[in-house]
């Protein structure tokens, strides 16, 4: 019997650092091999001890990839009562500060090995490829599929000299995704437009999260009281993910939003700022540390206030929506997909926020149906992926390149071998220290040092193995 096609989902982050391209990577892979029946690795980020303490929180630290495993399995068991029969393995990273995110160190294609190499998916393809040095992807697998997830044009514009970094990174985006990728999906219109790419929210939300919701439009339906608090807002505590929009917001009209009360939750680089510039409001505003959204501590808020216009598709706002809450958002396209929900408010002015989020405290949310539930649940966004991602089309295997006589190339031929000619000079870029370190790459990275070979049982950092299982 043929052999299931195996699929590789890269990611960027991992748990328990709670961002979107850890949590929404871990769904797919178990749906995928759910719901699929699909042979699914999901390959994620090794830190060592001393990023993994800058990185993860609550002081949560793993000493092997065997118990990061662990942690990350119980997690999916007990926080989403989802099992679930997809590998994990992990490649060797670091942690940016000046990036605030974790990058690849080595070749990390070398984790997969090539008689299983059928699909991989590049969770923030952009991300994955900028430092890149080894075998091409496409060389590697027989598909390659990326989804977007970040807006970083948007981040890079917020930071000094911000227009001229954001021209320069737009291209050197376009041209890894052209170089390193088959097909990109992009979650909203939010991102840039990229090479062979196509817009479809693949995302969903935790199980638990629509059975809260079930939970509180019961008690609305049998005539009793579902919410009894009021507006607030959960995101990593950094000024970009909607903090400064929100102080614009309650600053300019304090004297309208003086009767209400917010909570804000969330950790955070910028956390002592951002608690610093709140409580000079004339406001009642309380900043909390942040928790899991799905703890029963945001299941009596009514109001959801989420500001923020640098996100791509917010994990949050559906999680909100999802448990029958009231979603006051910009009318911006990252908030696109949520507009088909009754009880997603959009707006446009500043004026519009207040009226919107007075009549949202004052009144009750609309039960969701079974279709918009539905769409928000992993199975529905599972079944969105592969129809985008076209998985379910037959892979040809991979083809050797034979050269053709110069006359006889046809147009394709010829912009296949510029791609080719293009991804060489990415390679040859990438390889030489100084230009990773101009571009922005952490310092010696081309091969995973010592302390990451030992903690991953590698060999020696010229032998370029791979911890996999």
């Amino acid at each position: 019997m043929a052999r299931k096609q195996h699929i590789a989902i890269f990611t960027t982050a991992s748990l328990p650092w709670m961002t979107g391209t850890a949590v929404n990577p871990l769904f797919r892979a178990a749906y995928l091999a759910k719901d699929c029946g699909w042979e699914v690795t999901l390959v994620i980020p090794w830190l060592s001890l001393k990023d993994q303490s800058l990185v993860y929180p609550s002081k949560i630290t793993f000493t092997s990839p065997v118990e990061h495993e662990a942690y990350i399995r119980l997690w999916l068991k007990e926080k989403a009562e989802v099992v679930s029969d997809f590998k994990i393995t992990f490649y060797p990273a670091k942690f940016s500060k000046e990036k605030r995110s974790i990058l690849p160190v080595g070749d990390i294609t070398e984790t997969i090995p090539d008689q299983v190499a059928d699909i991989a998916v590049l969770e923030e393809p952009e991300h994955l490829t900028w430092y890149h040095h080894g075998r091409r992807w496409k060389t590697k697998f027989r598909r390659v599929i990326g989804i977007v997830h970040t807006n970083y044009l948007e981040y890079v514009k917020r930071e000094k000299n911000g227009q001229i970094h954001s021209f320069l990174l737009k291209y050197i985006n376009n041209w890894v995704i052209q170089i390193y990728c088959h097909k990109v999906v992009r979650l909203s219109a939010a991102t840039q437009d990229l090479p062979r790419s196509i817009i479809c929210n693949v995302h969903g939300v935790n199980p638990k999260f629509l059975e809260i919701g079930k939970i509180r439009h019961g008690l609305i339906l049998g005539g009793q009281k579902a919410f009894s608090k009021g507006a607030y807002f959960i995101g990593k505590m950094i000024w970009s993910k909607g903090y400064k929009e929100l102080l614009q917001l309650l600053s300019e009209h304090q004297h309208e939003l003086w009767d209400i009360q917010m909570d804000l939750y969330g950790n955070g680089e910028d956390s002592s700022e951002i608690q610093n510039s709140f409580s000079k409001l004339a406001l009642h505003v309380r900043i909390h540390p942040g928790r899991d959204h799905v703890d029963s501590l945001f299941h009596d808020y009514k109001v959801f206030i989420n500001p923020s216009t640098t996100d791509v598709v917010c994990t949050t706002t559906a999680e909100a929506l999802a448990m029958g809450k009231i979603v006051i958002c910009a009318n911006h396209p990252s908030n696109e997909f949520f507009m088909q929900f009754p009880n997603c408010h959009t707006y446009n002015t500043t004026d519009e926020f207040v009226k919107l989020t007075l009549k949202a405290l004052a009144e009750e949310p609309v039960p969701l149906t079974d279709d918009l539930r539905r769409a928000l649940s992993w199975e529905a966004a599972t079944e969105r992926f592969v129809e985008a991602a076209e998985l379910n089309e037959v892979i040809q295997e991979k083809a050797l390149p034979s050269a053709k006589p110069f006359m006889s190339m046809t147009a394709d031929d010829w912009k296949q071998s510029a791609e080719e000619a293009s991804a060489y000079l990415h390679n040859t870029i990438s390889g030489i220290e100084a230009a990773r370190c101009a571009f922005g790459a952490i310092p010696a990275t081309l091969q995973p040092d010592e302390q990451l070979c030992k903690e991953l049982g590698l060999g020696l950092p010229e032998t370029k193995m791979f911890f996999s299982r």
